[in-house]
Parts: structure tokens; sequence; C-alpha cells
């Protein structure tokens, strides 16, 4: 009797703040048969008291932690969705899974920026504005992300989460990205 692995998958979400990263990839979670949602912000957020690592060293550690975390999930067979933007650390995140019999799936969400803004401001968020207007244009310039680039301006998060699953595009196999 032979033991019949279930191919596993990751979904990582990426795009700037506002753009609905965590409603996205909740919804895709829940919408699984069996995952694990990381939120990469929790990793980034954990340090507490008077001093915390500069911003460099907090955003190395939150990738590695999202890393092993991942890592682990897909070792006892879970498809995994992470939610955190992604600025240059596509093919390094990719690298640290390539031993791993698992499927890659990346996308880049993007609004307009009176979508971004407007949502930010009902979030109460108005300081994340200019942050999050920086990174989409920083996101949706980048040569590695033309491909994976999704329109979530008028989607509603069911939408958008079943393209993600169903459009081969936004799959990753044997790629070294630009």
């Amino acid at each position: 009797m032979h033991d019949i692995k279930k191919s596993v998958a990751v979904y990582l979400i990426s795009g700037p703040l506002g753009v609905g990263k965590s409603t996205v990839s909740k919804t895709l979670a829940n919408a699984m048969n069996q995952c694990a949602w990381i939120e990469g912000d929790l990793l980034l957020h954990i340090y507490r008291g008077e001093t915390e690592p500069p911003w460099e060293e907090r955003l190395r550690l939150a990738w590695l932690n999202i890393s092993a975390v991942t890592r682990n999930l897909l070792r006892n067979g879970l498809d995994v969705v992470i939610d955190f933007v992604v600025e240059d650390e596509l093919q390094w995140f990719y690298d640290q899974l390539s031993d791993l019999d698992a499927t890659l799936h990346y996308v880049v969400l993007h609004a307009e920026p009176d979508t971004l803004t407007d949502r930010l401001n009902q979030r109460g968020d108005v300081q994340y504005i200019h942050r999050s207007l920086f990174l989409r244009n920083k996101l949706m310039a980048s040569p590695t992300n033309e491909r994976f680039l999704l329109d979530a301006d008028r989607k509603r998060p069911e939408e958008l989460a079943e393209e993600i699953v169903k459009d081969a595009r936004f799959r990753i196999q044997g790629c070294s990205f630009p």
C-alpha cells in the first residue's frame, strides 16, 4: 500500500495597503478544504518593549519566520495562504520553498489611487495613504510583477479568490525573476 501524498500549494497575496490583501486572503483561506492563513503583518509587528530592531531587520526576520512557518505547514500537508507586501523578496521566497513539492501562486492586487485613499480613510488609516500609493506605483512598475497583477478595484473578494486559484498566470514553477 502506497501513501498518497497530497499536492500542496502556497498562495502569496501582495499589494499596497488598503487594496484588500487581508480580505481576499481570508476569503481564499476560508474557501479551501484544509489550509493555514499567515498574516505577515502579525510576524512583522511581534516586538514589544521600549526598543525594537530597525525596519530592515524587522522585515528580514518577518520573512524568515514566514518562510519557516510556511515550510512546516507544507510538510504537514496543509495549503498556505500568505497575506504580506512583497517588494523584492519573491525570488528569495521561491528559493526557500524550491526543495518542497509545492506550487506557488503569486498575485499582486492593485486598485486606483482614489480607491486606496478612500479605503484607508474609511479605516482611519490616513497616515498610511502616502506609503500605500508609493507601494502601488512601485509594485505595478516592477517587471517581476507584470504578469501577476490583478485589478481589485471592482471585484468582490470571492471573485478575486476564485481567479487567483484558477488563473494559471499566477502559478510559478521553475522560474527566475527579473
